[in-house]
């Protein structure tokens, strides 16, 4: 055809008819995104309700019971106890020391020996002293004579009665010369003031000891006291003669009998307590003075209470409670079923392992004695007999 009859509308733009370069990739990787992330949204829909049916398969679970203790709230007379702490004291202890100053010649005693009163222990040098004696025991013959002719002579008129009074004079201050010679002498023999035990040597043979130097400590081990103190709210409650014990760290388990001898008549003003002494005898010598001593005085027991082992109540900042075992009727076997219930009560005095309870709880009630730090509020458990940490034979692990 020839060109000047073509109809300029009868020809066809190549661009429109002709897709663009490129266009078609990119529809292609659209839909391949499109189908990619339909199938990741249906994956992780389907996840989502495995791992929530997972969880509610686990929720549904019932937990096996917790395996506990139980013991009863027991009603009985609870005694009463004024409970201080003090330091025992020997009644008669002391460090031995002389009363003068001197050389030690003779060391006669064994350390840790027992002695009794008045035995020797050391021996000073009583060497000048003893000189001394000798010569006044002369002076008192010489004296003593004189005085005797003088006084046959006055007998006669032959001496005058001054005479007489001066030899008489004489000779009394010679006898007195010798009383002080010989209290000298004793002093430098050093002997136990009591019947006790003596301690550590504390002087060497040959030493040269000052007056009130130490040489030995000596203790009087049949006879000791307590020292301890009470608050002074009690002053009213006690009086001499009540009776007391005492355990010591030494003896656990072992309790000694005292009774109070002596109350302070006076209130500490820096501790605001009372001072109060009691009285043991200590034949075994197990006490030693300067032992801590736990000391409880006893008071008139208390009326009818309700007691449980210390070990069943749980202390928290919220209260004290105890978990109180409830009869849950049976179990899918049939067995015998428990669960417990927390109850908040108000505590009282321990005494010997146990505990008043003063309000919350009532006599003959069952409660769980160990194992409550794994027991909630209406938990089932399990009341063993044994160690309530051993896994029941029948107990399944989830």
């Amino acid at each position: 055809m020839p060109l000047d009859r073509i109809d300029p509308r009868d020809v066809i733009d190549p661009m429109i008819i002709a897709p663009p370069p490129g266009r078609g990739r990119q529809v292609r990787i659209f839909l391949l995104t499109a189908l990619v992330l339909a199938i990741l949204a249906a994956l992780f829909t389907a996840y989502q309700h495995m791992v929530a049916g997972k969880i509610a398969e686990f929720m549904a679970r019932k937990p096996p019971p917790t395996p506990i203790t139980a013991t009863l709230a027991v009603v009985r007379s609870v005694p009463r106890l004024l409970t201080g702490i003090g330091t025992i004291q020997a009644v008669r202890q002391v460090t031995v020391a002389p009363e003068v100053g001197g050389l030690i010649t003779q060391i006669l005693f064994q350390p840790g020996a027992t002695v009794q009163a008045g035995d020797p222990l050391v021996q000073l040098n009583d060497g000048p002293e003893r000189g001394d004696l000798a010569n006044y025991q002369a002076m008192v013959r010489i004296a003593s004579a004189n005085l005797d002719r003088d006084k046959s002579l006055s007998a006669h008129d032959f001496q005058s009665r001054q005479v007489v009074d001066q030899q008489q004079s004489l000779l009394d201050q010679a006898q007195a010369e010798i009383a002080k010679t010989q209290a000298q002498i004793a002093q430098k023999l050093i002997r136990a003031p009591f019947a006790g035990q003596l301690g550590v040597r504390q002087v060497n043979l040959g030493g040269y000891v000052t007056p009130g130097g130490p040489i030995v400590t000596l203790t009087d081990l049949s006879t000791i006291w307590v020292n301890f103190t009470l608050p002074e709210q009690v002053a009213s409650r006690i009086a001499i003669g009540q009776q007391a014990e005492l355990k010591v760290d030494a003896y656990p388990g072992r309790v000694f009998k005292a009774k109070l001898t002596t109350i302070e008549p006076q209130i500490s003003q820096q501790t605001r307590t009372l001072l109060v002494q009691a009285t043991l005898e200590n034949a075994d010598h197990a006490l030693l003075p300067g032992m801590f001593a736990n000391v409880a005085v006893a008071m008139p027991e208390a009326p009818q209470q309700v007691t449980l082992p210390e070990t069943a109540v749980d202390y928290s900042l919220y209260g004290d409670s105890v978990y109180v075992v409830r009869d849950a009727g049976k179990n899918a076997d049939g067995k015998p079923s428990f669960k417990v219930e927390r109850v908040f009560v108000t505590t009282g005095d321990r005494i010997d392992g146990r505990i008043s309870i003063l309000s919350g709880l009532k006599g003959g009630e069952r409660v769980a004695e160990s194992g409550q730090l794994r027991l909630s509020n209406g938990a089932e458990v399990t009341i063993l007999q044994g160690d309530v940490l051993a896994t029941p034979p029948d107990a399944t692990r989830y």
